[in-house]
């Protein structure tokens, strides 16, 4: 039985969707079965058309936490705003109240991916301060570990970190993804999907 991943983003220039596209691959690798979903736009259109924002994906918008019942693990992804979590993202664990009182995502797995503006912009606070969400549901926090090649590889500038998969987007985005960083994001997907599916594997053989 393989593990069912939820790889739930939020891309406002669409650097986090290509990062996502190459975590997709890397589940998909790993044998898990993966399904996307976007966290819902908290902005007012005209806000985003002064902001210059493309149209957004045909991605699936989660406006209801609890499915997030029916999976194993999340690969959560989002840009840094001032090295933690968007708005967008932090409204959405807002609305997980019911589910912490529960305990429906206890024990589930989690990771998380990110983009910033510069070298320094907060590839890892972001990910740093978004593990007390994690913690106060009892969601198991996986981190990438320095399990790529290109996380020490230092000819170029390339996102990523031990916490997980990153982007330089550049101050006005015009930077994308690079090969080296879509190749630690694929790397994500697969270890990520690896840890979750032999979780499942022992919890069903266990039964």
């Amino acid at each position: 039985m393989s593990a069912k991943v939820a790889l739930l983003t939020y891309s406002m220039y669409g650097h986090i969707d290509k990062l996502a596209d190459s975590i997709e691959e890397g589940l998909k690798a790993s044998g898990a079965t993966v399904s996307r979903f976007q966290f819902p736009e908290t902005l007012a259109p005209e806000v985003l058309q002064k902001m210059h924002a493309p149209p957004k994906s045909s991605i699936q918008v989660l406006t209801d936490p609890t499915v997030l019942k029916d999976y194993d693990g999340f690969l959560l992804g989002f840009p840094t705003r001032y090295g933690r979590t968007p708005a967008q993202v932090s409204t959405f664990f807002d609305m997980t109240g019911g589910l912490w009182q529960t305990g429906g995502l206890y024990g589930k797995f989690a990771g998380i991916f990110t983009s910033t503006a510069s070298q320094h912009g907060g590839h890892e606070t972001t990910a740093l301060t978004t593990i007390p969400f994690l913690a106060h549901h009892g969601i198991i926090f996986v981190p990438l570990g320095f399990t790529h090649p290109n996380l020490t590889d230092n000819t170029e500038i390339t996102g990523g970190s031990a916490w997980g998969a990153s982007t330089v987007a550049g101050g006005d985005g015009s930077r994308i993804p690079t090969a080296k960083e879509l190749e630690i994001a694929v790397g994500q997907g697969k270890s990520f999907g690896a840890i979750v599916n032999q979780y499942v594997a022992g919890a069903t053989t266990s039964k």
